[in-house]
């Protein structure tokens, strides 16, 4: 899905501004006022205790929560008044996300394709460049519920960016991956900075934000 970018970049392709998000009528507070600006092409790291507020943090990016106040701009876009705008332009890799365990792999990635609009003789090669990448080519066609938690999260990674997004919400992107996989995924992140993608990492461990971040915020009780 193709949308045109109308933001201006001088002032950061994520703007967020008094971003609030409360809880059982405002006494649980997991974002808080936050105040951010992240540079198109920046990987920026969002480092902090589990708790923190970075999953909803990038919730409410993605569109997928409301705030309680404030807002932000991705690329030009509203998260509250252009939220499908937001989506077609961004992947979010989330925390606990939900997989369809009875797809293969490949037909997982050609549904979350579809969902983009991809042409299918584009989104073929898409999936078959992913699933090289990921050293899954050999099991695209056996069942996600046979997927150790490794490999599912290397599909989810990869159905995170089958629309080549501009911007891309990780949240914990190294979580239950060997130290084999890890490196694939960093690897990854740093060629998609390469290439001017915006990437905010969410974690809760210093070295994932420290290798792969160019600038880190630390967030605490929102």
């Amino acid at each position: 899905m193709k949308t045109e970018k109308t933001s201006n970049r001088s002032n950061g392709l994520i703007q967020i501004t008094n971003l609030s998000k409360f809880y059982s009528k405002g006494k649980i507070r997991a974002v808080d006022d936050l105040c951010l600006t992240i540079n198109q092409g920046e990987t920026f790291g969002l480092l902090g205790p589990n708790g923190a507020g970075k999953t909803t943090t990038l919730r409410l990016l993605n569109g997928l929560i409301k705030p309680t106040n404030g807002t932000a701009n991705i690329n030009g876009y509203d998260i509250l008044t252009d939220s499908q705008q937001v989506k077609s332009i961004s992947g979010l890799l989330a925390e606990s996300p939900g997989v369809y365990a009875k797809l293969s792999a490949y037909e997982f990635l050609e549904f979350m394709g579809s969902l983009y609009g991809i042409h299918k003789s584009e989104l073929k090669m898409r999936i078959n460049e992913l699933l090289t990448f990921f050293d899954l080519l050999d099991r695209q066609n056996d069942l996600i519920e046979g997927f150790s938690t490794g490999m599912r999260q290397k599909v989810l990674l990869a159905s995170a960016i089958i629309h080549d997004p501009e911007v891309i919400f990780l949240d914990e992107p190294t979580a239950g991956l060997d130290p084999r996989a890890a490196r694939t995924v960093k690897q990854l992140v740093k060629d998609m900075s390469n290439r001017g993608k915006t990437i905010l990492v969410s974690s809760h461990r210093l070295s994932v934000v420290d290798e792969l971040c160019d600038r880190i915020g630390i967030i605490h009780n929102g």
